[in-house]
């Protein structure tokens, strides 16, 4: 009627089988957390740099199109008498009609530097843009520079 276990027959893991698992599962989450949190750094840095360029191709385009909508100065056509100073709008891929810097933050990077850069449009590794925006100045002969505020 009862049904005799068999005690001889033991399947499964011991306790010292299933630490090590556990200890080896640990190694490599420790491994890849630098890891993972290098390549957001990274990431955002890249969205950053995207930024710059969609800001700087924006800028050249209105100074050599002698584009005048942003009622700073007849850009292009050489009446341009002082330097002009706007702010990237990158949500609408814009420069921004008001000389007045925009609530609206878009800056990803960090301090921590992810290993992108670009010399050209002034932004290294360890550049932070973070709950910032582009401020571009265009000079009188075209030239922009580019500030994160």
């Amino acid at each position: 009627m009862f049904k005799k276990i068999n005690r001889e027959n033991k399947k499964g893991f011991t306790l010292a089988e299933l630490l090590i698992v556990v200890a080896i599962i640990g190694v490599l989450v420790a491994v890849s957390i630098p890891i993972f949190t290098s390549q957001l750094e990274k990431s955002r840095e890249s969205t950053d740099l995207a930024n710059l360029r969609a800001a700087k191709s924006e800028a050249v385009s209105m100074y050599l199109l002698g584009d005048s909508t942003l009622g700073l100065g007849d850009w292009g056509t050489g009446k341009q008498s002082a330097n002009v100073k706007v702010y990237y709008d990158a949500p609408n891929g814009k420069l921004c009609a008001s000389t007045a810097k925009p609530t609206t933050t878009y800056g990803k990077g960090t301090a921590t530097d992810g290993g992108n850069s670009d010399s050209s449009l002034n932004y290294t590794g360890t550049t932070d843009a973070s709950g910032k925006v582009i401020a571009v100045t265009v000079t009188t002969d075209g030239a922009c520079s580019f500030t994160w505020e």
